[in-house]
C-alpha cells in the first residue's frame, strides 16, 4: 500500500507542477495528452484506492490559483466543451450528448482546430458587440 500511495502523490506533484507551468506561467512543459495521461493515471488509483483521494487532489478541483485582475462574469448559457476528445468514437459520444441536453437531432455544427488555453464567448444584441467574454483556466472573465 505504501507503494500505491507514493505513486499517487508524485502523481499529484506532477501534475500541480504542470498545472502551475500551463496556467501561471503560460510555459507548458508537456504535451495534453501527457498531461491528460497523468491524470487519468492519478484517477484509477482514486478509483481503486478510494481512501488516497483528498480534497486538494488535482481530480477533485480545476485549474490553478487567477491571474491577473480579471473581472468574473456568469455565461448565460455555459460553454460546452468535447473534453479530452482523441477519437472520431468519442467526438460522435460527444454530439449525441449534446443532442440529447437539447432535445434536438436538428444541430449545425461549426468545427475549428482548437487553440489550446483559449476560449471566447461573443455576445451581439441588433448587431452590436455588447460583451466579448474569454475562459482562463476555468474561470469567465471580461
Amino acid at each position: 500500500m505504501k507503494a500505491v500511495e507514493k505513486q499517487a502523490e508524485e502523481l499529484r506533484d506532477q501534475i500541480r507542477y504542470h498545472d502551475r507551468k500551463y496556467y501561471v506561467e503560460a510555459a507548458s512543459e508537456i504535451s495534453d495528452l501527457e498531461y491528460d495521461r497523468l491524470l487519468q493515471q492519478l484517477s484509477q488509483l482514486e478509483h481503486d484506492y478510494p481512501q488516497l483521494v483528498s480534497d486538494d487532489s488535482p481530480t477533485q478541483r480545476i485549474g490553478d490559483e487567477i491571474v491577473g485582475d480579471l473581472t468574473q462574469v456568469r455565461h448565460r448559457v455555459p460553454m460546452l466543451s468535447i473534453d479530452n476528445t482523441y477519437n472520431l468514437a468519442e467526438l460522435s459520444n460527444f454530439f449525441a450528448r449534446a443532442q440529447k441536453n437539447l432535445g434536438t437531432s436538428s444541430i449545425q455544427w461549426v468545427m475549428e482546430l482548437k487553440v489550446d488555453g483559449v476560449a471566447a464567448a461573443v455576445v451581439y444584441e441588433d448587431g452590436l458587440l455588447v460583451r466579448a467574454l474569454a475562459q482562463v483556466s476555468g474561470v469567465n472573465a471580461d
